[in-house]
């Protein structure tokens, strides 16, 4: 799907859709009364006779319009003009591409996207187009006989936009369509079956983009070079796996980047049976989605090399399989990090730490100004936040700011937790350094905790994604999240 930014009233583009927003009590939204004008009041007409009320997210489909601007027009129901915000603006957004998909208009025209939005300014307001229709123009990787499914008519979405602020939209559709690829590769890595998507998978997907983007470059540490680093914390997560671990190292650098990189950290277990301390069966199955946060470095550096975004990323992506076996690590076992710590494994279903730790002391050799690793990692911070928010621990003060600032800025928003010394005490062990769980409660700070134990002397920021990477039930796949926030950040610490 292509889109554009375009300058001029939009009676002047003729399109196969004009979509139109239209608030409660019948007031069109931005470049609405241009097409109202040259259908000659017909919109007002529908609104003021009460068969479009404006409900937001309401639409209702203008077939067969003839000549004029456009050969249909649809009316998205923008809600009233007290709520308009930023959070209705993207939810109009989604209902106005649910619907156009469902046309046979090959393209389209976003009149409302010029309408001020109290909380989002021209580039962000052309961005969510861009980002809303990729998302929902998005689909599930199908594995089956058959027929395939019916290609989408929709490829190209202009975004209307005035002269004065056209420089701004169309940055704002750039960033926006890169963001949306990067969280649509990001979905298709998290949607594969986990007899597809293995580490070995991952690692080839890593190549695949270096190959695509000159300014990436992919190398991936084997189970040896891994053992020789000392990462027996990594390595006692895959121990019971016939599946080959891979630590894959993405290194992006963008033309005059020349500070210090910040380093992304992204869990990659591409399927978690919890090992020894094996799950329960019911929805064992979402745990392929175990690896959402390697996917979502995927999908952030695929972004940042679309924009060719003048910074220097690294990826580091720690790729492994948790299954049960006669070779599997046992409660009880003590096992050696890279950083010298020693670990006792209580329970091998809490292994996400467990390859998190190895990994951000190999980041270390990067001298980054920055880490940040990203993880399905609790079921505690489901309970805690929901689906609505990440959940995000750091050392850091201005780090931490800066990923809440971006959040919100992208609409993928996430919620600061604690860190403090009191949780450490909860991962006191008789036998090791310390184990790697400390009981229910608090545990997705205690987790946090337990990274923490791995980052002295860095400036470092972890997101738990458990209840924001994929959605479950009827509607069940990854979302992309948190793509679109760690894009933001990054373009926000240009360097």
């Amino acid at each position: 799907m292509e889109f554009k930014a375009e300058s001029g009233a939009g009676r002047r583009t003729r399109t196969d859709c004009a979509i139109v927003g239209v608030h409660e009590g019948g007031r069109l939204a931005g470049s609405g009364p241009s097409i109202d004008a040259a259908l000659g009041g017909r919109i007002a007409r529908i609104a003021a006779a009460g068969d479009f009320a404006g409900r937001l997210g309401e639409t209702l489909l203008l077939p067969d319009l003839g000549k004029g601007p456009a050969a249909r027009v649809l009316l998205v129901g923008l809600g009233s003009d007290k709520n308009w915000s930023r959070r209705s603006y993207r939810k109009a957004l989604t209902s106005a591409a649910q619907a156009t998909l469902k046309t046979p208009a090959s393209n389209a025209l976003v009149t409302f996207a010029d309408a001020e939005v109290p909380d989002a300014d021209t580039y962000y307001r052309a961005r969510y187009v861009t980002e809303q229709f990729l998302h929902v123009a998005y689909r599930v990787p199908v594995i089956r006989s058959g027929k395939k499914p019916k290609a989408q008519s929709l490829d190209t979405v202009r975004v209307i936009a005035s002269p004065t602020e056209l420089g701004d939209v169309r940055r704002g559709v750039r960033d926006g369509a890169a963001i949306g690829t990067g969280s649509s590769w990001t979905r298709d890595l998290a949607n594969l079956p986990a007899n597809v998507c293995t580490p070995t998978y991952l690692a080839h997907a890593g190549g695949r983009l270096a190959r695509e983007h000159r300014t990436v470059r992919c190398k991936v540490l084997s189970e040896r070079e891994m053992r020789r680093l000392g990462m027996g914390s990594l390595l006692s997560v895959t121990a019971g796996s016939a599946q080959p671990p891979k630590l894959i190292v993405l290194e992006y650098r963008g033309r005059g980047a020349k500070a210090d990189p910040i380093v992304l950290v992204g869990k990659g277990v591409t399927f978690d049976t919890g090992g020894i301390s094996l799950k329960d069966p019911g929805g064992m199955d979402e745990m392929k989605f175990d690896m959402t946060g390697a996917a979502s470095v995927f999908g952030a550096i695929k972004s940042l090399a679309m924009l060719d975004a003048p910074i220097h990323v690294v990826g580091i992506i720690p790729a492994v399989e948790n299954m049960p076996s006669g070779t599997a690590t046992k409660p009880g076992d003590i096992v050696t990090s890279m950083s010298g710590q020693t670990i006792e494994i209580l329970n091998t279903d809490a292994e996400g730490r467990l390859i998190l730790c190895d990994a951000l002391t190999y980041s270390r050799r990067f001298k980054p100004r920055e880490v940040i690793d990203i993880a399905t990692l609790t079921g505690a911070c489901v309970i805690a936040l929901g689906s609505h928010n990440s959940a995000l621990m750091s050392n850091s003060d201005d780090l931490a700011n800066g990923l809440l600032a971006a959040g919100k800025r992208s609409a993928d928003t996430c919620w600061r937790m604690p860190l403090a010394e009191e949780y450490q005490e909860q991962l006191k062990s008789n036998f090791a350094d310390f184990a790697n769980v400390a009981g229910r409660d608090g545990g997705a700070v205690t987790a946090a905790c337990f990274l923490w134990k791995f980052t002295d002397g860095l400036k470092w920021a972890h997101l738990d994604i458990a209840g924001t990477a994929y959605v479950t039930g009827a509607a069940k796949g990854a979302t992309g999240r948190p793509v679109p926030l760690l894009v933001d950040y990054l373009l926000a610490n240009l360097g």
